[in-house]
Protein backbone atom coordinates (compact mmCIF):
# COMPACT_ATOMS: atom_id res chain seq x y z
CA UNK A 1 0.00 0.00 0.00
CA UNK A 2 2.84 2.86 1.03
CA UNK A 3 4.63 2.00 -2.60
CA UNK A 4 1.40 2.45 -4.53
CA UNK A 5 0.49 5.15 -2.59
CA UNK A 6 4.29 6.94 -3.30
CA UNK A 7 3.62 6.02 -7.07
CA UNK A 8 0.59 7.86 -7.39
CA UNK A 9 2.31 10.87 -5.59
CA UNK A 10 5.37 10.95 -7.88
CA UNK A 11 2.79 10.34 -10.75
CA UNK A 12 0.63 13.54 -9.16
CA UNK A 13 3.88 15.78 -8.71
CA UNK A 14 4.95 14.86 -12.50
CA UNK A 15 1.15 15.96 -14.32
CA UNK A 16 1.34 19.03 -11.60
CA UNK A 17 5.09 19.85 -12.88
CA UNK A 18 4.04 19.51 -16.44
CA UNK A 19 1.35 21.51 -16.71
CA UNK A 20 3.52 24.39 -14.70
CA UNK A 21 5.83 24.18 -18.03
CA UNK A 22 3.13 24.00 -20.72
CA UNK A 23 1.34 27.14 -18.84
CA UNK A 24 4.82 28.58 -18.72
CA UNK A 25 5.17 28.40 -22.22
CA UNK A 26 1.95 29.15 -23.26
CA UNK A 27 1.95 32.53 -21.63
CA UNK A 28 5.28 33.21 -23.62
CA UNK A 29 4.03 32.42 -26.79
CA UNK A 30 0.75 33.74 -26.92
CA UNK A 31 1.90 37.33 -25.11
CA UNK A 32 4.72 36.91 -28.25
CA UNK A 33 2.51 35.83 -31.44
CA UNK A 34 -0.98 36.25 -30.09
CA UNK A 35 -4.32 33.49 -29.91
CA UNK A 36 -4.01 32.79 -33.75
CA UNK A 37 -0.32 32.67 -33.87
CA UNK A 38 -0.21 30.22 -31.23
CA UNK A 39 -0.28 26.49 -31.75
CA UNK A 40 -0.44 23.44 -29.50
CA UNK A 41 2.56 21.69 -31.06
CA UNK A 42 4.39 25.37 -30.04
CA UNK A 43 3.50 25.36 -26.17
CA UNK A 44 4.38 21.19 -26.36
CA UNK A 45 7.59 21.79 -28.33
CA UNK A 46 8.61 25.22 -25.56
CA UNK A 47 7.61 23.28 -22.57
CA UNK A 48 9.59 20.13 -23.28
CA UNK A 49 6.62 17.85 -23.57
CA UNK A 50 4.18 16.33 -26.58
CA UNK A 51 1.52 17.33 -27.71
CA UNK A 52 -0.55 14.84 -26.29
CA UNK A 53 0.83 15.90 -22.63
CA UNK A 54 -0.59 19.24 -23.63
CA UNK A 55 -3.81 17.99 -24.27
CA UNK A 56 -3.70 15.32 -20.89
CA UNK A 57 -2.51 17.94 -18.62
CA UNK A 58 -4.27 20.82 -19.52
CA UNK A 59 -6.79 20.75 -22.75
CA UNK A 60 -7.07 22.41 -26.28
CA UNK A 61 -5.73 25.98 -27.29
CA UNK A 62 -8.88 27.51 -25.97
CA UNK A 63 -8.46 25.78 -22.24
CA UNK A 64 -4.62 26.44 -22.41
CA UNK A 65 -5.90 30.00 -22.81
CA UNK A 66 -8.21 30.59 -20.23
CA UNK A 67 -5.70 28.31 -17.56
CA UNK A 68 -2.84 31.08 -18.60
CA UNK A 69 -5.43 33.62 -17.74
CA UNK A 70 -6.63 31.99 -14.47
CA UNK A 71 -2.79 31.40 -12.85
CA UNK A 72 -1.87 34.75 -13.95
CA UNK A 73 -5.12 36.35 -11.98
CA UNK A 74 -4.26 34.14 -9.27
CA UNK A 75 -0.97 35.03 -9.31
CA UNK A 76 1.99 32.90 -7.65
CA UNK A 77 3.12 35.56 -4.91
CA UNK A 78 -0.15 34.95 -3.46
CA UNK A 79 -2.31 32.45 -4.17
CA UNK A 80 -5.15 33.41 -2.19
CA UNK A 81 -8.74 34.41 -2.57
CA UNK A 82 -9.40 37.50 -3.47
CA UNK A 83 -12.16 38.61 -0.69
CA UNK A 84 -8.42 37.70 1.63
CA UNK A 85 -6.34 39.84 -0.19
CA UNK A 86 -4.62 42.86 1.29
CA UNK A 87 -6.29 45.17 -0.57
CA UNK A 88 -10.22 43.55 -0.54
CA UNK A 89 -9.22 43.54 3.64
CA UNK A 90 -8.39 47.36 3.67
CA UNK A 91 -11.84 47.46 2.16
CA UNK A 92 -13.43 46.48 4.41
CA UNK A 93 -11.59 49.08 6.85
CA UNK A 94 -12.40 51.72 4.76
CA UNK A 95 -14.15 55.03 6.53
CA UNK A 96 -15.84 56.53 4.12
CA UNK A 97 -17.19 55.63 0.43
CA UNK A 98 -14.03 57.58 -1.26
CA UNK A 99 -11.94 55.35 0.31
CA UNK A 100 -13.71 52.63 -0.35
CA UNK A 101 -13.91 52.66 -3.98
CA UNK A 102 -10.44 54.38 -4.22
CA UNK A 103 -9.32 50.76 -2.68
CA UNK A 104 -11.51 49.07 -5.06
CA UNK A 105 -9.43 51.37 -7.91
CA UNK A 106 -6.51 49.49 -6.89
CA UNK A 107 -7.80 46.30 -6.17
CA UNK A 108 -8.76 47.33 -10.42
CA UNK A 109 -5.01 47.52 -11.05
CA UNK A 110 -3.97 44.50 -9.20
CA UNK A 111 -5.74 42.52 -11.47
CA UNK A 112 -5.01 44.60 -14.38
CA UNK A 113 -1.22 44.32 -13.61
CA UNK A 114 -1.50 40.05 -12.77
CA UNK A 115 -3.02 39.85 -16.24
CA UNK A 116 -3.16 42.45 -18.53
CA UNK A 117 -0.70 41.48 -20.99
CA UNK A 118 -3.58 39.04 -22.28
CA UNK A 119 -6.65 40.96 -22.27
CA UNK A 120 -5.46 41.39 -25.66
CA UNK A 121 -5.67 38.19 -26.67
CA UNK A 122 -8.92 37.28 -24.94
CA UNK A 123 -10.02 39.36 -27.41
CA UNK A 124 -8.84 37.75 -30.32
CA UNK A 125 -9.25 34.94 -29.37
CA UNK A 126 -13.27 35.31 -28.50
CA UNK A 127 -13.14 36.93 -31.99
CA UNK A 128 -12.80 33.38 -33.67
CA UNK A 129 -13.13 30.75 -31.84
CA UNK A 130 -16.19 29.84 -29.77
CA UNK A 131 -14.64 27.88 -26.64
CA UNK A 132 -12.51 31.44 -26.12
CA UNK A 133 -16.11 33.15 -26.51
CA UNK A 134 -18.12 31.33 -23.96
CA UNK A 135 -15.09 31.85 -21.59
CA UNK A 136 -15.29 35.58 -21.90
CA UNK A 137 -18.92 35.87 -21.40
CA UNK A 138 -17.99 33.97 -18.05
CA UNK A 139 -15.63 36.06 -17.01
CA UNK A 140 -18.11 39.04 -17.76
CA UNK A 141 -21.03 37.50 -15.91
CA UNK A 142 -18.87 36.88 -13.34
CA UNK A 143 -17.66 40.69 -13.17
CA UNK A 144 -21.39 41.43 -13.04
CA UNK A 145 -22.21 39.62 -10.22
CA UNK A 146 -19.16 41.00 -8.41
CA UNK A 147 -19.63 45.01 -8.84
CA UNK A 148 -23.60 44.23 -8.00
CA UNK A 149 -22.02 43.12 -4.61
CA UNK A 150 -19.87 46.01 -4.27
CA UNK A 151 -22.56 48.30 -5.45
CA UNK A 152 -24.66 46.70 -2.45
CA UNK A 153 -21.59 47.11 0.35
CA UNK A 154 -21.58 51.27 -1.04
CA UNK A 155 -25.34 51.38 -0.14
CA UNK A 156 -25.18 49.30 3.27
CA UNK A 157 -22.72 51.26 4.38
CA UNK A 158 -21.63 54.42 2.76
CA UNK A 159 -25.22 55.76 0.88
CA UNK A 160 -26.30 55.98 -2.99
CA UNK A 161 -27.23 59.00 -4.80
CA UNK A 162 -30.61 59.48 -4.64
CA UNK A 163 -31.27 58.87 -8.04
CA UNK A 164 -29.17 55.09 -8.58
CA UNK A 165 -30.54 51.73 -7.31
CA UNK A 166 -28.23 49.17 -6.79
CA UNK A 167 -28.42 47.84 -9.97
CA UNK A 168 -27.40 50.54 -12.01
CA UNK A 169 -24.78 51.04 -9.51
CA UNK A 170 -23.80 47.64 -10.00
CA UNK A 171 -24.00 48.28 -13.95
CA UNK A 172 -22.01 51.59 -13.72
CA UNK A 173 -19.02 50.13 -11.83
CA UNK A 174 -19.14 46.90 -14.01
CA UNK A 175 -18.45 49.30 -17.22
CA UNK A 176 -15.55 51.46 -15.17
CA UNK A 177 -13.95 48.49 -14.45
CA UNK A 178 -14.35 46.78 -17.75
CA UNK A 179 -10.59 45.81 -18.85
CA UNK A 180 -11.47 47.34 -22.46
CA UNK A 181 -11.11 50.56 -20.53
CA UNK A 182 -8.27 49.65 -18.69
CA UNK A 183 -6.68 48.51 -22.20
CA UNK A 184 -7.91 51.80 -24.21
CA UNK A 185 -6.56 54.14 -21.09
CA UNK A 186 -3.15 52.10 -20.24
CA UNK A 187 -2.47 50.24 -23.82
CA UNK A 188 -3.91 52.80 -26.17
CA UNK A 189 -3.37 55.82 -24.88
CA UNK A 190 -0.27 55.32 -22.83
CA UNK A 191 -1.94 56.71 -19.45
CA UNK A 192 0.36 55.16 -15.92
CA UNK A 193 -0.81 52.21 -14.08
CA UNK A 194 -1.00 55.13 -11.09
CA UNK A 195 -3.31 57.62 -13.44
CA UNK A 196 -5.55 55.17 -13.95
CA UNK A 197 -6.38 53.61 -10.58
CA UNK A 198 -6.30 57.31 -9.54
CA UNK A 199 -9.01 58.03 -12.26
CA UNK A 200 -10.92 54.91 -11.91
CA UNK A 201 -11.45 55.46 -7.83
CA UNK A 202 -12.47 59.17 -8.15
CA UNK A 203 -15.00 58.36 -11.33
CA UNK A 204 -16.68 55.48 -9.74
CA UNK A 205 -17.41 57.91 -6.36
CA UNK A 206 -18.57 60.90 -8.19
CA UNK A 207 -20.87 58.61 -9.90
CA UNK A 208 -21.97 56.54 -7.36
CA UNK A 209 -21.93 58.35 -4.31
CA UNK A 210 -23.93 61.43 -2.10
CA UNK A 211 -22.49 64.44 -3.14
CA UNK A 212 -19.84 65.57 0.24
CA UNK A 213 -18.93 61.88 0.83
Amino acid sequence: MPERRYSSDVRAEQRRASRERVLEAARVLLVRRGFGGTTVEAIAGRAGVSVQTVYNVVGGKAAVLKAVYDTALAGDDEPVPMIERPTARAMRGAADGREFLRLYARMGREMYERAGPLLPILAEGAAGDREVRAFTGTIEDERAAGTAGVAGLVRERFGLRGDLTVGEAGDILWTLTSPDTALRLIHRRGWSLDRYEAWLGRTMADALLIEGD
